[in-house]
C-alpha cells in the first residue's frame, strides 16, 4: 500500500505540472488526440519533470500490483486527485474550500478503510481473451480522444479524463496479465501491446484535456475510468478478494475514497483562460 500510495503522490504532483506546461504552450488542433500538443508540452520543463515523476509512479504501481488486488491499487491511485487538488492550490494559486479539505479527508479515510482490508492479489491468470480485449479497450481510447475533441471545453475535459483513466485501467489489468518477461514469448504477448497502446493513449487524451479544462474535473474523469473497471475484472476474472470476513469494510473505502476523490472534481477550478500574447509579454 506505501508503495501505491508513494504512486499516486507521484502523479498526482505530475498532473499539475503538466497542465501548467500544456496551457502555456499555443493551443493544438481542437482534437482530443493532438500529438503535436503533447510534443510542444514536452519542451516545457514542467511537462518533463512531470513525464519523470509519472515514470516513477508508474514503477511503484507495478509493485503494488504484483502484491495488492487491482481494486487497492485503482483507489490508492483515485488519491492522486486529492493531492493534485493541494499540489495545484500551491503552485497554481487555486484556493480550496472547505468542501474540498473535506473531499481530501474522505480520500484519506477510505485508504485507511481499505488499507486494513484488503487481501493479497488474486492467483487466477487472465485469458488470453481478456488480454485481446484489453488490447481493444486501448484502441477505443483513441476513438474517444477524437470524438471528444468536438465537445465544448467543460464537457470535453472530463470525456478525455475519462477516456485517459481507462487507458490507465488498461495499463493496470495489463501488467498483472504478464506472466513473464522472457523473450521472446513477452513480444508475441497482446498483454504488452495492450499496456503500450493504453498508456500512450492516455498520456495524449489527458494533455489534451488538461490544455483545455479543469485540472480537478480531468483527473475525475480518469479516476472514474481507472478504478471501477479494473477493480471488477481484477475480483471477477483475476480473483481478487479481501482479508476474511472484511469485505464490507473494503467496499466502503473503495466507495469513499472514489467518492471524496469525484467531490473534488465537483468544486474544481475553473477553466483557465487561454494565454494571449499580450499576457506573455513581460510587465513595463
Amino acid at each position: 500500500m506505501i508503495c501505491a500510495l508513494a504512486s499516486a503522490v507521484c502523479y498526482g504532483t505530475a498532473s499539475v505540472l503538466q497542465a501548467m506546461a500544456a496551457r502555456s504552450t499555443a493551443p493544438g488542433s481542437g482534437s482530443g488526440v493532438d500529438a503535436a500538443l503533447l510534443l510542444r508540452a514536452v519542451r516545457q520543463w514542467r511537462y518533463v519533470v512531470g513525464l519523470g515523476l509519472d515514470g516513477a509512479g508508474f514503477l511503484l504501481q507495478v509493485v503494488a500490483l504484483r502484491a495488492l488486488p487491482i481494486y487497492a491499487v485503482g483507489a490508492a491511485l483515485a488519491a492522486s486527485l486529492a493531492v493534485t487538488a493541494v499540489v495545484a492550490a500551491r503552485l497554481m494559486r487555486i484556493r480550496l474550500k472547505r468542501a474540498e479539505w473535506g473531499a481530501v479527508a474522505a480520500v484519506c479515510l477510505g485508504l485507511a478503510l481499505l488499507g486494513l482490508a484488503s487481501g493479497p492479489e488474486g492467483d487466477r491468470e487472465g485469458s488470453d481473451a481478456l488480454a485481446w480485449s484489453m488490447l481493444g479497450a486501448a484502441a477505443g481510447v483513441l476513438v474517444v480522444g477524437a470524438l471528444a475533441g468536438r465537445l465544448p471545453d467543460k464537457p470535453r475535459a472530463l470525456v478525455l479524463g475519462l477516456g485517459s483513466g481507462i487507458g490507465f485501467g488498461v495499463v493496470e489489468v495489463s501488467v498483472r496479465l504478464i506472466d513473464s518477461l522472457a523473450l521472446p514469448g513477452l513480444f508475441t504477448d497482446p498483454a504488452l501491446y495492450a499496456l503500450l497502446l493504453g498508456g500512450g493513449a492516455a498520456f495524449l487524451l489527458l494533455t489534451s484535456a488538461l490544455a483545455r479544462g479543469s485540472v480537478t474535473t480531468a483527473t475525475a474523469g480518469m479516476v472514474i475510468g481507472e478504478t471501477v473497471g479494473p477493480a471488477l475484472i481484477g475480483v471477477v476474472w483475476l480473483g481478487d478478494r479481501t482479508r476474511e470476513g472484511l469485505a464490507p469494510l473494503a467496499v466502503a473505502g473503495f466507495t469513499v475514497a472514489v467518492a471524496g476523490a469525484l467531490a473534488l472534481a465537483r468544486f474544481g477550478e475553473p477553466p483557465a483562460r487561454p494565454e494571449t500574447a499580450a499576457d506573455a509579454a513581460p510587465a513595463r
